[in-house]
């Protein structure tokens, strides 16, 4: 197998106009370059004995790695929280999955085998405060990696994720890499299918969802699961749609509720 490359340089973002690293990683698990947006906050500094929280926020299908700095202001977000923040590529279309049918679309792999121990190494990061959230397909990206790996994760959040996959069967990004009419692949790979998982890892989980988004009654379903079986969740179900607005303001109150947790 071929050696991960990483090469580190700087960029300026026109939201923040204040400097970040971006990350390439050499295409191991997935088709192409990845590019990772790293903000670290203002006080961060590689001198001092402190370490700092993670947070790694992932993006909608379709969208790329910039995504969450066109929704907020990310460097402000990680300067007024104290997180690292960590914004990936899910490669448009990955859903942030090992796809049973593509083999170079293993975004799971190249997450925990190649970014976390990146970010581990490079940044002063604490081991044992590492948060993920995502909006969308990155909503279910982030509550389906922590199924997956609970040990990584102090918790995981979700906003207007698509909890449940079927909701999604005629979508062409996910039958690139599940196939069409894959049932049994539809259920294996949906978060509302996992719910066991979370709940055996007895950590924290909070979702949201707005009234009008179209993911509404899975996200409502993926509650009752979670009320079920005991799962720590908090579930906060509010006006709103499948979009930049609603995102806005849901993402603050995920911040506060990780940020809770960090003090605990």
């Amino acid at each position: 197998m071929k050696p991960l490359i990483l090469t580190f340089g700087m960029c300026l973002v026109a939201f923040s106009m204040l400097a970040q690293e971006q990350l390439y990683f050499n295409p191991l698990y997935v088709p192409h370059t990845d590019t990772t947006l790293v903000y670290t906050p203002k006080d961060y500094s590689m001198t001092s004995g402190r370490k700092y929280p993670v947070m790694f926020l992932l993006h909608d299908a379709g969208a790329n790695y910039r995504q969450w700095n066109s929704i907020v202001n990310v460097q402000k977000y990680a300067d007024a929280y104290g997180f690292i923040i960590v914004c990936p590529d899910g490669l448009k279309d990955s859903w942030y999955i090992n796809s049973p049918r593509k083999q170079m679309s293993k975004f799971e792999d190249f997450f925990f085998k190649d970014l976390v121990p990146a970010i581990k190494t490079k940044y002063r990061v604490e081991d044992d405060q590492v948060f993920i959230t995502g909006i969308s397909s990155g909503g279910h990206g982030a509550l389906y990696l922590f199924s997956k790996r609970p040990d990584v994760f102090k918790a995981a959040g979700s906003s207007g994720g698509v909890l449940d996959l079927s909701v999604e069967s005629a979508n062409a990004s996910l039958q690139n890499i599940l196939g069409s009419g894959e049932t049994d692949l539809f259920r294996k790979f949906s978060v509302i299918h996992n719910v066991g998982k979370v709940a055996a890892s007895q950590k924290e989980i909070i979702f949201d969802c707005g009234t009008e988004d179209p993911n509404y009654e899975a996200n409502n379903d993926f509650r009752r699961r979670c009320d079920e079986l005991k799962v720590k969740a908090t579930y906060i179900s509010q006006p709103g749609k499948h979009d930049k607005a609603y995102w806005q303001k849901a993402i603050k109150v995920q911040f506060d509720f990780f940020k809770r947790i960090v003090r605990e």
